[in-house]
């Protein structure tokens, strides 16, 4: 037979009661947190399964906040462009009302001062701005999407292509008009530097005329008309008017009048870089490029004959021998990813070692709504409001501000601004037949906006789904996490019961065998 001695007993009342307050401890976190997991060790293939469980979770929130931004950029998109359709609509009732035989000049006059008005309303809903972000200027976010500034316009079709440049400002529209000190009755066509021309301006719509001031310098004229110089061709060709006749019914006239000059981004064509001894080679791009593409010149004899490399990851791979063998050698097309590189003979035989790099542009500031689905937030203000705007292709050190120019070349009828300048132009100038024509214009504007509300109002209802489609997928996420890591309370209450009697039953039961005390060795 074993002896059991005090020490014995002692060490399995410790053991025992450590173990039945150790579960006692662990159904009671379990009850407090309501999870059956409050630690790795308590399941470790469990916590694996809630912790993925968790990353997707947070991933869907990171989609919702995302969609939560991004109908905060669309919403006031389409609110603002639902108040530009708005005063387009009161701009055409003006040009409707002005274009009417019976009105005066006066009449007309009046309606100036509202349709000028409107025209300065429309520039400020188009920088409109979401938490100081411009939501219309591409990429450029940072800056007003537009500006006002004064562009040039001539009755005169023949002088559609004329290079010009306007500088100053003006609360009016100019009319200018030229005259012959030669032949008084006008009918002459005179090149600006010609020493007979003379040329007046009008602030008042031809009510009273100021002689304007013609200087040329290294081949331009500038005629400057007090508030504004305008800057064109000195050899521009012009049709001299009767100095009694204070309209444009014949003869060349021009209109200093406002436009709004598009100061954002576009995402439209590319830009090419060229770097290496070849660095002024004439060179362009055609394509869809989805990233920038380099390509190296590893050696020409003639345009005909060119052998290169080309990297889509900035130059850490390249992929040579590729070549270019043609019949001319006058230029190269060279085959690339999303498109080609075309090198012209105006550039020279590239080097080798020269490079070109195809910057696609990109205005399109886009969010990560779901796996592989991204939505654009924003927008590129000219393909909405129109105005003029300067390429990024004619931008250099001698032009740093670039040529502006008008936007939708191939139909001016449906820039917005365009139209509300002219329409300034005409009402200020009392001009009936011009009002008529820019009443043509506004509704193809009009349209234009409305068609640009549709793409934005279309991004809202997909960002509408999406959401719906994340709520649901967060609801079996969390019901996913619960199955594995919730405690069943029930069951909970249960053990902990069982737990609570036993670890009693051990204190009661060890309290009975063991009495430490000295009365018992008395």
């Amino acid at each position: 037979m074993m002896r059991v001695t005090q020490q014995q007993l002692f060490t399995n009342f410790i053991n025992n009661m450590n173990r039945s307050l150790t579960d006692l401890m662990e159904s009671n976190m379990q009850a407090s947190s309501q999870k059956r997991i409050n630690r790795p060790s308590d399941d470790p293939v469990g916590t694996a399964r809630v912790l993925d469980l968790r990353s997707s979770l947070q991933g869907i929130k990171n989609f919702q906040k995302n969609i939560d931004t991004a109908k905060g950029w669309l919403g006031l998109a389409d609110e603002t462009l639902i108040q530009t359709s708005t005063i387009i609509t009161r701009a055409k009732e003006l040009a409707e009302q002005a274009s009417t035989g019976t009105l005066t000049k006066e009449n007309r006059e009046e309606i100036s001062y509202e349709v000028r008005q409107i025209f300065e309303q429309v520039v400020g809903l188009a920088n409109t701005s979401y938490d100081d972000r411009s939501i219309f200027a591409g990429h450029k976010v940072d800056q007003p999407a537009y500006r006002e500034r004064l562009w040039l316009m001539a009755n005169d079709f023949t002088l559609d292509n004329t290079a010009f440049k306007v500088t100053g400002q003006a609360d009016r529209t100019m009319l200018v008009q030229f005259t012959d000190t030669a032949n008084p009755g006008g009918g002459t066509n005179l090149q600006l530097d010609d020493p007979n021309l003379e040329v007046r301006y009008s602030t008042d719509g031809g009510d009273t005329f100021k002689t304007a001031s013609v200087s040329s310098s290294g081949g331009q004229a500038t005629l400057d008309l007090g508030t504004a110089q305008v800057t064109l061709d000195q050899t521009t060709e012009v049709t001299t008017t009767d100095q009694a006749n204070t309209n444009d019914t014949d003869g060349t006239w021009f209109y200093v009048r406002p436009t709004a000059e598009y100061m954002g981004d576009d995402g439209d064509g590319v830009d090419i870089n060229a770097f290496g001894p070849d660095g002024n080679a004439q060179a362009s791009a055609a394509g869809v490029f989805s990233s920038s593409v380099a390509v190296r010149i590893d050696s020409a004899t003639t345009l005909s004959n060119v052998s290169y490399s080309y990297s889509v990851d900035g130059g850490s791979s390249w992929k040579s021998g590729n070549t270019f063998n043609g019949t001319a050698a006058s230029n190269a097309t060279l085959d690339i990813p999303g498109g080609v590189l075309h090198l012209g003979s105006n550039g020279g035989i590239p080097s080798a070692g020269a490079q070109f790099v195809i910057n696609p542009r990109t205005a399109d500031i886009d969010l990560q709504i779901f796996q592989n689905q991204k939505v654009t937030i924003n927008n590129v203000g000219t393909d909405i409001f129109g105005g003029v705007y300067a390429d990024p292709s004619t931008i250099s050190n001698a032009n740093p501000n670039g040529s502006p120019a008008v936007a939708f070349a191939d139909d001016v009828g449906r820039n917005l601004f365009e139209a509300m300048g002219k329409l300034v132009a005409y009402t200020e100038t009392n001009n009936q037949d011009g009002i008529q024509q820019v009443l043509e214009d506004l509704k193809k504007a009009h349209n234009q906006v409305m068609n640009q509300t549709a793409s934005v109002a279309g991004r809202e209802n997909r960002l509408s789904i999406s959401e719906s489609i994340l709520d649901g997928l967060k609801v079996d996420e969390e019901e996913r996490i619960s199955e594995v890591e919730d405690a069943d309370v029930g069951e909970l209450m249960t053990r902990l019961a069982q737990q609570q009697i036993a670890y009693e039953s051990v204190l009661k039961s060890s309290s009975m065998i063991m009495k430490m005390t000295l009365v018992n060795f008395v």
